[in-house]
């Protein structure tokens, strides 16, 4: 319906020590790290702001998100007590039209758990009942595409190098 999957994407508690796994027993790399990145949306209906700091990287055509959240909001981040969740947590599609996957999938029975957005993209994740564990991701965002294109070219010629370039959003 939607392509190939885009991304994988896992939650961490630490972030530097997660890229040094990766880079170390699978030598995938070069990573951007995005700092202070914000979301503001909806989780299960209520209003709120989650932060983090976003590691990515490929491996072949997807792309390898690390998400190590950085604020206490309820979020798809955290459990019902609000202890942070790690591990295997999404796959992702980016989309050109978000509403509308958004409404094909939940026509389809999927139910919407959060919507949230930043001046850079737009997302959407959603559960279906008989898929506990793993949660769906829709990203709109002027560019998405680009930027994935640019981090598989680069990943395909990357010779060990600098393996971690850091942009702080909120500078």
């Amino acid at each position: 319906m939607f392509g190939p999957i885009d991304q994988i994407g896992y939650l961490v508690d630490d972030l530097e020590e997660s890229i040094g796994r990766w880079l170390k027993h699978m030598g995938v790399g070069p990573w951007t790290v995005f700092r202070n990145v914000s979301l503001e949306g909806r989780y299960r209906g209520q209003p709120g702001t989650v932060t983090m700091d976003v590691a990515l990287a490929y491996q072949g055509d997807i792309q390898i998100e690390l998400i190590k959240v950085t604020n206490d909001a309820p979020s798809p981040y955290r459990d019902a007590t609000g202890k942070p969740i790690l591990g295997a947590h999404h796959v992702a599609w980016v989309v050109d039209d978000l509403d509308a996957a958004v409404a094909r999938v939940t026509a389809n029975g999927m139910t919407v758990a959060f919507e949230a957005s930043n001046p850079a993209t737009r997302v959407a994740y959603l559960e279906s009942v008989g898929e506990p564990g793993v949660l769906f991701e829709f990203i709109q965002g002027a560019g998405m595409r680009d930027m994935i294109r640019e981090g598989i070219a680069a990943t395909r010629v990357w010779d060990g190098a600098n393996p971690v370039q850091t942009i702080n959003i909120a500078a």
